[in-house]
C-alpha cells in the first residue's frame, strides 16, 4: 500500500469511527507505529485530522479550521495546477467573482494581464495580489474581516453582491459531497460564499483532492450549482464518478 493509499484510509477510518488510535492502525495496516505517526502529521498539515494524545480526531467532528497560513504550505503543487487549469475558464472580457481561499490565491497571482476583467473579491489578500496588474478593475467587498480565512463576510459583504451579475464565480469549499453539497465550518462565511454563486452566470469550483468526499457544518449550495469542478489526480475515482453523474464536468488537472 503507497503512502497516499494509507492516509486515506486512515482518513476513512477516522470518519467512519470518530478517531483513530497510533497502535490500532499500526496493526491493522501492518505498519510501524513510527509510519502511521507521520502519515497524522501529513493529514494534519492538510487540514483533515486533529492530532491527540495516543491518536487523531476527524476535523469535521470538531469544528477545526486551519487557517489560511496554514492552509497555503500544503498541497502547493496540486493547487498550482488546478489554478493553471483555471485559467481557461477566464472570459476574454467581463466580470468574474474569485472566492477567498488558498487555491483562488494561485489563480489570482496567474490571472493574465491583457485582457480587461473586473474582479470581485472578498480577501483583502487577494486585492492585493490584483491591485497592481495592468487592465484589471478590482472591486473589495467590505464587511467584518474573519482572522482565520481573511475573509470579509456579513451584510456589507452581502449587500454589493445581491446586485451584481458576473460572468464565473471561482469558488473554494472545505468539502464537497454528493449527500451534503458544498460545506464550510462558518455560517457567514458560507452566506457570502452562497451570494457569490447566485451572483454569476456560471461557477467553477476549485478543489483539491481532500475536499472531496469531506462535509463541515454550514452548507452553502449544492453539487448541482456547479458547472465545473477542477480538482486534482489524486480525487478517488469513485466519488469523481459521483459527482460527473450529476452533470457537473470534472477536470482533473
Amino acid at each position: 500500500m503507497y503512502a497516499e493509499e494509507r492516509q486515506q484510509e486512515i482518513l476513512r477510518l477516522a470518519r467512519a469511527d470518530g478517531r483513530v488510535d497510533v497502535m490500532a492502525l499500526a496493526e491493522s495496516l501492518n505498519v510501524t507505529a513510527e509510519t502511521v505517526r507521520r502519515d497524522l502529521t501529513v493529514l494534519e498539515r492538510a487540514g483533515m485530522l486533529h492530532r491527540v494524545h495516543g491518536g487523531a480526531i476527524p476535523v469535521d467532528r470538531i469544528g477545526f479550521e486551519p487557517a489560511l497560513a496554514t492552509r497555503d504550505t500544503v498541497l502547493i503543487g496540486e493547487k498550482e495546477r488546478i489554478a493553471k487549469a483555471a485559467l481557461a475558464e477566464l472570459p476574454d472580457e467581463g466580470a468574474i467573482i474569485l472566492d477567498a481561499g488558498s487555491t483562488t490565491a494561485h489563480l489570482a497571482r496567474l490571472l493574465p494581464a491583457d485582457r480587461e476583467l473586473t474582479v470581485v473579491v472578498n480577501s483583502p489578500v487577494l486585492a492585493a495580489t490584483l491591485g497592481p496588474k495592468p487592465n484589471l478593475t478590482v472591486l473589495l467587498l467590505g464587511g467584518r474581516l474573519r482572522g482565520k480565512t481573511l475573509a470579509t463576510v456579513d451584510d456589507w459583504a452581502l449587500r454589493p453582491l445581491a446586485e451584481m451579475y458576473a460572468d464565473v464565480a471561482f469558488m473554494g469549499t472545505n468539502g464537497c459531497s454528493i449527500e451534503r453539497g458544498l460545506t464550510t465550518p462558518d455560517t457567514a462565511e458560507a452566506a457570502v460564499k452562497r451570494a457569490m454563486i447566485a451572483a454569476a452566470r456560471r461557477v467553477v469550483l476549485l478543489a483539491d483532492h481532500t475536499k472531496i468526499g469531506n462535509d463541515y457544518l454550514a452548507r452553502f449550495g449544492e453539487v448541482s450549482d456547479l458547472d465545473l469542478l477542477i480538482t486534482d489526480n489524486g480525487i478517488d475515482a469513485v466519488l469523481a464518478d459521483e459527482i460527473g453523474s450529476t452533470g457537473v464536468r470534472v477536470v482533473k488537472a
